[in-house]
């Protein structure tokens, strides 16, 4: 270790609070914890250059769940438990624009659409789209779900699909830089390039072994949502997504955000390029890592709907490949909650970060005390 003593008393004396993961459930809850406590010392660690999992590696939908997914959930969740699922995504999609503003996260509500390769499928949904809508009409005060015919000419999909008015898109890059941008203003010490090994909780205080140095820190919260296994014991697991996007397309007439087979797949327009991800469900085990990087099966099979269903008449070329780590378990809700005396978690978002992350950190900040 080769640290100065001004690097050692400016960064890692006298912490209050170290939170793991600049993710924008970490940063909002850095914001909330300055909020609450003006003169603390926060210090953010993270272990990638950017952020790692999944806030600046999503495919930025503004969304809640599709009407295929809400009557899947039902499958394992109660009518309360899925109605305060909905319910705390939009409070969290109104969080970020409120926190941010839409012209800074260059939010856009172009509508969502569920399209359909399966007819019966459809047709489930079809009969239970007005028990859902009212199930949620409580929260938007009108029928969520519409039935719309295939205005962007898809093809080798049922001719009709549903659509839902409140769902938009953002720009993470720009949503994670503005959130950077606040938190430095906050006056909030971030680290990069810095990994939680391990940790040792005391009496007063918990040490922190990083891959850099080990530090004493009033309390930590871990907010690493798809890499929390590897520091927690709770029931939440990664799950990677794949994603790619085209070139610019000239003339592209495709608006919105689109889910394919209960959300399995999904798309959106973008700079004129179509960006598509997805496919998970079709090697659930291999998917279950917190390694980066492509498979076969799962990129042949979205370049087949590009081609096939979402760009059947116009030549495309891939720009670029990548993927994101989320964290997913049994429940589809977030785990937020005190571990130990020092120690707190808010992880387990479900591939919901956009919707329910600015809530979760604000959440996670308000049981740290």
């Amino acid at each position: 270790m080769n640290y100065s003593y001004w690097e050692l008393k400016e960064w890692f004396t006298n912490i209050d609070f170290t939170i793991v993961g600049s993710g924008i459930v970490g940063l909002n809850c850095a914001l909330q914890l300055k909020k609450q406590y003006p003169h603390s010392r926060i210090l953010i660690l993270e272990k990638g250059m950017l952020p790692q999992g999944a806030s600046t590696k999503n495919a930025g939908f503004a969304c809640f769940g599709s009407l295929s997914e809400l009557i899947d959930d039902l499958k394992s969740h109660s009518e309360e438990e899925v109605f305060n699922l909905v319910n705390k995504r939009w409070q969290g999609l109104q969080l970020l624009r409120q926190n941010l503003g839409d012209e800074n996260i260059d939010f856009q509500q172009n509508s969502g659409f569920e399209l359909f390769q399966s007819k019966e499928l459809y047709e489930e949904c079809l009969s239970k789209k007005e028990y859902v809508n009212k199930l949620l009409k409580p929260i938007f005060k009108e029928e969520v779900f519409s039935i719309a015919e295939n205005s962007f000419s898809f093809q080798n999909i049922h001719e009709n699909y549903f659509e839902n008015k409140f769902e938009g898109q953002i720009d993470t890059g720009k949503m994670m830089f503005e959130l950077l941008k606040k938190v430095q203003k906050a006056g909030i010490r971030i680290l990069n390039n810095i990994a939680v090994e391990a940790f040792t909780e005391n009496q007063n205080h918990v040490e922190i072994k990083t891959s850099e140095i080990t530090f004493k820190s009033n309390k930590l919260i871990l907010a690493s949502n798809g890499f929390a296994r590897q520091l927690l014991k709770e029931n939440v697991k990664p799950a990677r997504a794949q994603v790619l996007i085209t070139k610019p397309i000239e003339n592209l007439h495709i608006k919105g955000t689109f889910h394919l087979d209960e959300g399995y797949y999904y798309f959106r327009n973008i700079d004129n390029r179509i960006l598509l991800g997805g496919g998970r469900n079709l090697d659930f085990k291999t998917e279950e890592t917190t390694e980066f990087g492509q498979t076969k099966i799962i990129q042949n099979e979205l370049e087949r709907i590009l081609k096939e269903i979402v760009l059947p008449e116009t030549n495309f070329e891939i720009d670029q490949r990548w993927s994101g780590i989320m964290g997913v378990g049994k429940q589809k809700k977030a785990i937020v909650k005190q571990l130990s005396d020092h120690v707190y978690c808010g992880v387990r978002l479900g591939g919901m970060g956009i919707a329910i992350g600015s809530l979760v950190g604000k959440e996670l900040g308000e049981i740290v005390g």
